[in-house]
């Protein structure tokens, strides 16, 4: 089922993503520098973040993965070690005298990529191959813009198209131009802009582009259309208010200024008295002085005290072992001190289920009605599991009765006679061991959005037969559904419920298994939240192996989370299997998979995935996946 309208379908590669994520935070030195895929690659200091184009989409692999990996080396190793913003600044206030700023911007970023590509080429020798790869992409896309706006008498786009032909040239290049007036310019405009390769710093870029800006700026009719490079001026002047906001002086209302120190100074000392939440009584003079008239002096103050070193500590100890008259805060010192013992920071389950609230639901006693559907499913899926438990029984018995001599390898065996008439002698043998034993616990995340409408029924026979054969081989389990409620999600709230249906604890006992029919279609998913407190659960069991299972109909969908899901819940994937957990997932199709659907699941969870085409097939594809894991290591 489409619930939304997708304008933008593009998919997220979150393999590459992650590559190039950490890509920017090796080259920057910085662990809170994030990657974001944009219109335009530019450089965002004040909220840091590297942006990279989808100028790159719809290309060849090879071309897409180097191009936005130019776009990475550009960002971090040239305009984040060697770009200097207060030169960007002067020249953004210089360029507001022409008619052409588009122009200038472009022509500057052009410029400044240029110098920057050379500095990362001596810098970082193996971006080299990117770099080619990114010339040739760009020569032949401004090739075909220079003959578009050739034709549709663009000219101002035509001569930036020209001028990145010609600054990028093997051979010479021929100026066309109808224009006289721009034709008889053009000679100079080359000559300076062929500086660039001598160009060391971003003020002899500004220098550039100004000079070739003030001559071509009476000759050029128009400002440029397209938007080819992207130069960011609201940064640059957000982070300028900011500096002047720091140094910001109130003036006085009077500006006479007194030269000389008086002669006859008298000194007072005066109790000044404070205010804080901790003071039992205000009193009427606290410190706190805004000073707006007075005259000028150069007399320095002479008040002040020396520090002591155990002020500070002291007023910790202070702080923390005194109990407010007021509002009691305790509870909130407890939570922050265990929050600070368990290690957990403010993204303990990622960045984005920073606002998620993991709520949790207990199943209630099933009711007849629910007994008698269960029975009706066990009935369906019995000859899959009775199959499924036999074969897995037969294995067992038969690693317990396999001989255990005449080896490849192991104890060298007495007998070496052998090794002299035999080819191929088996001289080794190992000491009988006990029968192998099931040891390992499983997690069935199952997803419990909209979309599953017309798949729970068929999903829940699928989970009576995991239930059921993972029972008889006395194997432990869990099964949890999953959903967030979009009615109640806010921008700062979103909660997130977690059914549990069959615990730890009951899963091996007589009696229950109807509890799964209480599953049903409820809103939205958030499966990176899902997979990381489910990783949490099978943390603290001590099997040797453990196993998480993730039953969903499609990508992650739920407040805000849009194409960063597909990101977080893959992060989410990377960090159990990190831990020793296997993640697989089982896609829960209706009928035709997309090309789109399929390069989604590989992105999240990689070749560990089952895609069932037909919801009504899945205990046919269960049984044997299930017979894998079983056995896996085993």
């Amino acid at each position: 089922m489409n619930r939304f309208i997708m304008f933008n379908d593009k998919k997220i590669d979150s393999f590459l993503f992650m590559e190039l994520s950490d890509l920017v935070k090796t080259l920057t030195k910085d662990e809170e520098m994030e990657l974001e895929f944009g219109y335009q690659s530019y450089l965002d200091r004040q909220h840091k973040k590297v942006v990279v184009s989808h100028f790159w989409d719809n290309r060849p692999r090879e071309q897409y993965v180097y191009g936005l990996k130019s776009d990475v080396f550009l960002r971090t190793i040239g305009n984040f070690h060697y770009t200097s913003d207060e030169d960007i600044l002067f020249f953004l206030h210089q360029i507001k005298a022409y008619s052409i700023p588009n122009f200038a911007k472009q022509l500057f970023v052009l410029l400044e990529d240029m110098r920057l590509e050379d500095i990362c080429r001596h810098v970082r020798p193996g971006t080299k191959k990117a770099f080619s790869i990114r010339k040739h992409v760009y020569r032949h896309y401004f090739e075909t813009q220079w003959n578009v706006n050739m034709i549709k008498s663009v000219y101002t786009d035509a001569l930036f198209n020209y001028l990145y032909l010609l600054l990028t040239a093997e051979q010479p290049v021929h100026d066309i131009f109808p224009s006289e007036r721009l034709r008889l310019a053009l000679p100079f405009v080359e000559r300076e802009i062929r500086n660039v390769y001598d160009a060391k710093s971003t003020a002899h870029i500004s220098h550039i582009v100004l000079t070739v800006v003030d001559v071509l700026d009476e000759l050029l009719d128009a400002d440029m259309l397209n938007t080819y490079f992207h130069l960011p001026e609201y940064i640059y002047m957000d982070q300028q208010e900011d500096r002047e906001d720091i140094r910001r002086k109130d003036p006085l209302k009077n500006h006479d200024v007194i030269d000389q120190k008086s002669q006859d100074e008298e000194i007072f000392q005066e109790v000044m008295h404070t205010w804080h939440r901790e003071t039992s009584d205000m009193t009427n003079s606290c410190l706190q002085f805004d000073l707006e008239q007075g005259s000028q002096t150069d007399l320095l103050g002479e008040g002040v005290r020396q520090g002591e070193a155990g002020d500070q500590a002291l007023g910790i100890v202070h702080g923390s072992s005194q109990k407010t008259t007021h509002n009691d805060y305790t509870h909130l010192e407890q939570q922050g001190q265990r929050q600070e013992l368990s290690g957990r920071s403010e993204y303990e389950y990622g960045k984005e289920n920073r606002y998620a609230k993991p709520i949790f639901v207990d199943a209630l006693p099933p009711t007849i009605e629910q007994i008698k559907q269960y029975e009706r499913d066990r009935e369906v899926i019995g000859p899959y599991q009775k199959k499924l438990t036999q074969t897995i029984e037969k294995v067992l018995e038969h690693k317990k009765i396999h001989p255990r001599t005449d080896l490849h390898a192991g104890r060298l065996n007495k007998k070496l006679l052998r090794f002299f008439i035999e080819d191929h002698p088996r001289l080794f043998y190992k000491k009988h061991e006990t029968s192998p034993l099931l040891d390992a616990v499983f997690v069935l995340l199952v997803d419990c959005s909209a979309s599953m409408y017309d798949k729970m029924e068929e999903t829940k026979k699928g989970i009576a037969l995991f239930h059921e054969s993972l029972k008889a081989l006395h194997v432990p389990h869990k099964i949890v559904g999953f959903w967030e409620d979009t009615n109640e999600a806010t921008s700062s709230y979103q909660p997130n419920y977690f059914q549990t249906v069959i615990d730890f604890d009951a899963s091996l006992k007589k009696g229950h298994g109807a509890e799964i029919m209480q599953l049903e279609p409820q809103e939205d998913n958030r499966d990176g939240l899902a997979i990381r407190l489910m990783t949490e659960e099978l943390q603290k069991r001590n099997e040797k192996q453990k196993f998480l299972l993730v039953f969903s109909d499609g990508e992650p969908a739920a407040f805000g989370y849009d194409q960063n899901g597909i990101v977080d819940t893959h992060e989410a994937v990377v960090e159990a299997r990190k831990l020793g957990i296997e993640v697989v997932n089982v896609f829960l199709a209706n009928g035709m998979i997309t090309e789109s659907q399929q390069k989604t699941i590989e992105n999240i969870y990689g070749q560990y995935h089952v895609i069932v085409p037909n919801v009504e097939q899945l205990p046919t594809f269960l049984a044997p996946l299930l017979k894998k894991l079983l056995l896996y290591k085993l």
